[in-house]
């Protein structure tokens, strides 16, 4: 639920942190963005990449058919959906296995790897019982460019990337792991014979090399992204600890013994009037969401997400997600953190 939206740049070399117009660290138009799970910004190399594609490769939603779905809740003392409720949940006629690999609310990782060999090994059994096999997909979009994604290690069939989760422009891709043989892919939509006739359509050439340059930056660099953003975020919630105190903080995404993304802070301060959207709305600094940006039509209700994770209902509803970027500095964090202070007093006055 996107509070508000990403800023832009003045020019290339901008941060990626400090929107068009900002001023000095202590000026009041200045502006902090932690909001990097909803979108990116795009590196200026991504940018290049496009635009040359722009000059000089210029040349030339979904059908309604019916699946019967189950759903897996996550566990309340891990955060994670866990194998065992997986397995128990296949039946003879399941097909697909589909599970995110990083909640983009909590930044829980799931046991994906885990996942994939279970399945593997269900799928012996089911073919000596003439079941057919059972395909494991993964949504990455919030892990890449994060932490290590690597399908091999993974075990899954099917990947889906978004280039806007990680300094991209707004394409995707999806991994198919032997594709025509042991990993069967039929088309949805019908017409031209583009992409292998998988998908018709001209392709949109200079984002597909924008993607890949995101995809080659983050191939290079990942160990040095991860190692900032989880500074950063560590930073983060001890300053915010230290300023509201322990018990008043709730870190909403941490569960003993689970891992999660080195960006992302779900934390809640306790307090009758201090909903997330509110508390949001008084702050003069900090950009950032409540939650998913996709479920902005939830409005006040907690996130299920957090609710399903164990989250108490009056903890959920002042829930904020907070995910730090590749520039996001600690200085920056201070100012967040002394904005929340004043929006939280200012709501507190008015009680």
């Amino acid at each position: 639920m996107e509070a508000a939206a990403a800023p832009g740049r003045e020019a290339p070399a901008r941060t990626a942190s400090q929107p068009s117009g900002c001023g000095k660290h202590n000026s009041p138009e200045r502006k902090v963005y932690m909001d990097y799970n909803a979108t990116t910004p795009l590196e200026p190399e991504v940018i290049q990449a496009v635009t040359e594609a722009m000059w000089e490769a210029w040349g030339n939603p979904s059908s309604p058919y019916p699946a019967e779905v189950t759903f897996v809740p996550v566990s309340k003392a891990s955060g994670r959906a866990e194998v065992d409720d997986i397995l128990a949940a296949v039946r003879p006629t399941t097909r697909l296995v589909s599970i995110m690999l990083a909640n983009n609310e909590t930044g829980v990782i799931m046991p994906v790897p885990e996942i994939s060999q279970r399945i593997k090994a269900l799928n012996q059994e089911r073919a000596a019982a003439g079941l057919p096999p059972i395909l494991v997909h993964t949504d990455a979009a919030q892990a890449l460019g994060k932490r290590r994604v690597d399908v091999e290690d993974l075990g899954v069939d099917f990947l889906t990337i978004v280039g806007h989760k990680f300094y991209g422009p707004r394409i995707g891709a999806l991994y198919a792991r032997g594709l025509g043989g042991c990993t069967l892919l039929y088309p949805m939509l019908f017409g031209g014979g583009q992409e292998q006739n998988f998908r018709p359509g001209t392709e949109n050439t200079p984002m597909i090399a924008g993607l890949g340059k995101a995809a080659e930056l983050v191939t290079q660099n990942w160990e040095a992204y991860e190692a900032h953003m989880r500074d950063i975020r560590d930073y983060l919630e001890e300053r915010l600890e230290a300023e509201f105190g322990q018990k008043r903080i709730h870190l909403n995404s941490q569960f003993p013994g689970t891992e999660r993304l080195p960006n992302t802070c779900n934390f809640s301060i306790r307090g009758p009037r201090l909903q997330g959207r509110m508390v949001l709305a008084q702050c003069q600094v900090l950009m950032a969401s409540v939650g998913a940006a996709c479920h902005s039509d939830h409005g006040d209700q907690p996130s299920p997400v957090l609710l399903n994770s164990g989250v108490p209902f009056d903890v959920a509803r002042n829930a904020l997600r907070l995910s730090v970027g590749r520039s996001t500095t600690r200085a920056e964090v201070d100012l967040v953190v002394q904005d929340l202070k004043q929006a939280v007093a200012q709501l507190e006055d008015q009680a």
